[in-house]
């Protein structure tokens, strides 16, 4: 059966043509890029921006022909416009990796050719550090037992404690570890890997610790509701599926009694897994394929993190500092 087409899309600013193009391709980036629906959805909010600011710049309707010639001085204006509005950087870079995405389409269906568009540079970024938790605080996160005075069932703080024990332990995504099928994740002792589906639908196979497997199992046997091997295996209160927000909650929660920083989130957890394996000696390249980074020098930034430790490290304890 072939997929349904995409709605199409309507715009006050522009001409049904570029409608046309941009509908077409937003769907051969989720079809053939696989890009998620968040990204899908922050491009077309991006390209949509820019096109409400050049019927206000040129003062009418922006046609198929009238953006193909576009000028650096017009993108130019437009992101001056989003820097006004206090957009990050990294915003800024999206929204110019998105415009010139739309230009490379637009190219190769033969609509004209952006050239504008590969002028501009993009906006510099500030690297920031991701921000891991202490290994004893990381550890007590997947501790149950640290929210029993909370009025909330037994279950729901077991299984909690379960998806953060993976997201520690595996250094799990919290998209991947909601998205785990019960088939997928083998009982204590018949198993020590998970086959976990990353960013772009891509999988890859990762170890779990026994701890962590005796954690979920105790959650799977207190959940009051069935558990099909093809469902979810983490649920929400009603038995449906579990939000993310959720588990950003309780962390929100557990940081008011562990006395953590707001950077203690669940992406934290990640990060505290890759950064407390590089410490112990974990060699980067598998750091990388545990993480699943594409690319070796995203996975690189976690080696600054240990850097500046020992730096924090020798400027308390040197003799002479």
């Amino acid at each position: 059966m072939s997929k349904a087409a995409a709605p199409p899309i309507e715009l006050a600013s522009a001409d049904p043509d570029i409608a046309q193009e941009m509908t077409r391709w937003l769907s051969h980036l989720g079809a053939e890029r696989r890009l998620s629906p968040k990204t899908l959805e922050a491009y077309g909010r991006d390209l949509r921006q820019c096109l409400d600011f050049l019927c206000a710049h040129w003062g009418e309707r922006v046609t198929l022909a009238r953006f193909a010639a576009l000028e650096a001085t017009d993108i130019r204006a437009f992101m001056a416009m989003r820097r006004a509005d206090d957009i990050a950087g990294r915003s800024l870079m999206r929204a110019l990796a998105g415009l010139r995405s739309f230009g490379r389409f637009l190219e190769r269906e033969g609509k004209g050719k952006v050239g504008a568009l590969s002028a501009i540079r993009a906006p510099k970024v500030a690297k920031t550090l991701p921000k891991p938790l202490p290994m004893v605080s990381a550890k007590r996160l997947a501790d149950a037992d640290e929210r029993a005075g909370e009025d909330r069932e037994t279950w729901i703080l077991v299984r909690d404690a379960a998806v953060m024990a993976l997201l520690y332990g595996s250094g799990l995504r919290i998209s991947e570890a909601l998205g785990l099928k019960r088939r997928e994740v083998p009982r204590p002792g018949e198993g020590d890997v998970l086959i976990v589906t990353g960013k772009g639908n891509k999988t890859r196979m990762v170890p779990v610790l026994q701890n962590v497997l005796e954690l979920v199992q105790e959650y799977v046997a207190a959940c009051p509701y069935p558990l099909p091997a093809e469902g979810p295996i983490f649920v929400g209160a009603r038995g449906g599926p579990l939000s993310p927000r959720i588990i950003q909650l309780a962390m929100e929660r557990l940081r008011g009694a562990l006395g953590l920083p707001d950077s203690a989130t669940p992406h934290a957890l990640r990060h505290s897994f890759a950064t407390h394996l590089l410490s112990r000696g974990g060699d980067l390249r598998a750091i990388q394929e545990l993480l699943g980074h594409s690319s070796l020098s995203t996975t690189q930034i976690y080696t600054g993190i240990d850097s500046e430790r020992l730096l924090e490290v020798y400027a308390s304890a040197h003799p002479r500092r």
